[in-house]
């Protein structure tokens, strides 16, 4: 039986996009191995409320504007985690709440486990790097269109009580933090507004056992809180870029280095080469560069 994968994070979390390797290097080293549930985090209810978001606690608290630090925040990310990034997002149209988000993530997982993380992913593109407020019903349904979901089926999924409630319950399971957590200090907020970070995979194998990481991690790290869920890592060995790309859309040059298993200089330098001979398109981002199969 496969190892079940609780993955806590939230459509906005600059920190999650950053984590994006480490995610698909385990899909393709671990395969059908892992069988992935996505819990949605709610990240803010109300940028515009002081309070309402974990940062908007931050920066009122310290006598900051908000945007401008969630601004400096995306790029501090994308420095240290290696993937592009368009933080103007948060001058030009900010978002109003990530709630709208997590509710749509669980509607396109209705369709189909990899329909929601095909889901997620668009959005989190939309977001991070083509500045897009994803923050409406109707945005967020055109956005359903390139995840290859039913859009009218979607529609209808979004509106639902039942996913209001399935959103209600992953708030509940982001804020129950275990006990583990809080002995590695990986506790957010404070108060009601307690809650794991994001991103945090929790492991559990076919006999119970639980293996959890809290936040950004080095993909060691993670793939050993796997391997002693049970997991098993499959013998396909990794992929070239081509294949990468045309498996999982577009990537990163840091995505294709992780799960082609290749040093980052070498990867850009693959990358370049099948753009020059015209079967890879660079894909332009303010901070940086996506990469999809021509």
């Amino acid at each position: 039986m496969p190892v079940r994968v609780r993955y806590l994070t939230d459509p906005a979390c600059s920190w999650s996009w950053a984590f994006e390797s480490v995610v698909r290097r385990l899909q393709v080293e671990f395969g059908d191995e892992l069988e992935w549930t996505l819990v949605m985090g709610g990240l803010a209810r109300d940028y515009t409320a002081s309070g309402g978001s974990d940062a908007a606690a931050q920066a009122s608290g310290d006598g900051w504007d908000l945007y401008p630090w969630l601004l400096t925040h995306w790029l501090e990310v994308a420095a240290e985690g290696g993937m592009p990034c368009d933080p103007l997002l948060w001058r030009d149209e900010p978002l109003r709440s990530t709630y709208p988000a997590c509710l749509a993530v669980k509607a396109a997982a209705e369709q189909g486990d990899d329909r929601g993380m095909a889901y997620l992913r668009a959005v989190r593109e939309g977001l991070l790097c083509f500045r897009r407020k994803l923050d409406t019903t109707e945005a967020l349904v055109e956005e359903a269109r390139g995840a290859g979901l039913d859009r009218e089926r979607f529609r209808i999924d979004l509106g639902s009580h039942a996913i209001v409630e399935a959103f209600g319950s992953d708030l509940e399971e982001v804020r129950d933090v275990p006990d583990e957590a809080r002995e590695l200090g990986k506790v957010k907020g404070s108060g009601a507004r307690e809650r794991v970070p994001f991103p945090t995979l929790v492991f559990v194998g076919a006999d119970g056992t639980r293996r959890a990481t809290y936040g950004y991690l080095a993909y060691e790290e993670v793939r050993a809180a796997a391997c002693a869920a049970g997991a098993r890592p499959q013998a396909s060995g990794a992929p070239e870029p081509l294949a990468a790309l045309r498996r999982f859309g577009r990537m990163a040059t840091v995505e294709v280095a992780a799960v082609c298993d290749l040093p980052g200089p070498r990867a850009a330098a693959e990358l370049w080469r099948l753009a020059s001979e015209w079967r890879v398109a660079r894909v332009p981002v303010l901070c940086g560069e996506l990469w999809e199969a021509s």
